[in-house]
């Protein structure tokens, strides 16, 4: 008898690849010093996991955001602003993302697993396929390459919409969607997954909830660590997380859980 999960769709960055999901802020926080504005962190991060250019239009309507744009431009933020920022996002992103390709701890080895499992491997990103250019040889030089990569723009809209987990689970022939499960460190990841109708796993530790890369996290007490996983998980759970776990190292146990019931339920 075949495995009851048919295909796993995974995020990239602070879900397989950049603990703590730091390369988006570096690249937002500094494209916009050279515009003249301080972009605080918590705003950087709030809508992390959508496309780029929908993520920076929400940044700019951000009251303090828009203030700030207006009191050093003498107008409000436009898409002529989104589009300025969005050149220097680019280069800036994939340089970033260049920089932050380790893989987490435990992802190579989650998918050797599935695989051993025949369960198809897929995944999506808010990144850009020029974003990914150096990304994709550096993680399969670790051992984690994907059967599909999704990347933002190749949809008619991007995460909360369904369409990069459809389209990843086209590609790989896997269906019905709830044999399949979403994992993603974003809120709007997770959200994209319950709406493609896949069971969704939710990633705390290693994502943007806590944001912090793997030496930061790991120097926290036992009580801080615990406080911010929480709090991640909270936060998870709120956008649809059917189950949430620390990292994908913890990933297998789910799988089979999730099959479980797939068997269960015929």
């Amino acid at each position: 008898m075949s495995f009851p999960v048919k295909a796993v769709i995974f995020d990239w960055a602070g879900t397989m690849i950049d603990f703590g999901c730091t390369a988006p802020i570096r690249a937002l926080i500094g494209v916009f010093a050279e515009a003249g504005i301080v972009l605080p962190e918590p705003i950087a991060r709030r809508d992390m996991g959508r496309a780029k250019l929908d993520h920076l239009r929400l940044i700019l309507a951000a009251p303090d955001i828009a203030e700030a744009w207006s009191a050093r431009y003498g107008v409000a933020p436009d898409e002529a602003a989104v589009e300025r920022l969005y050149a220097r996002l680019e280069p800036a992103m994939r340089t970033a993302a260049a920089n932050s390709a380790r893989l987490i701890p435990g992802a190579a080895d989650t998918a050797s697993a599935l695989r051993a499992l025949g369960v198809k491997i897929g995944s999506g990103t808010g990144y850009t396929r020029e974003m990914m250019a150096e990304i994709l040889p550096a993680a399969a030089a670790a051992g984690y390459e994907p059967e599909t990569v999704v990347c933002a723009g190749e949809t008619p809209s991007g995460r909360p919409a369904p369409l990069m987990t459809w389209k990843a689970l086209v590609e790989l022939d896997a269906w019905p969607a709830r044999a399949c499960i979403k994992v993603d460190d974003a809120a709007v990841g997770i959200e994209e997954g319950r709406l493609a109708g896949c069971w969704t796993v939710g990633v705390a530790a290693s994502g943007n909830g806590v944001g912090l890369d793997l030496e930061t996290y790991l120097a926290l007490s036992d009580t801080d660590r615990a406080a911010r996983r929480a709090a991640a998980e909270a936060d998870l759970r709120a956008a649809g997380a059917d189950f949430v776990i620390e990292d994908v190292s913890h990933l297998l146990p789910v799988v089979h859980a999730i099959a479980a019931r797939l068997r269960a339920n015929g």
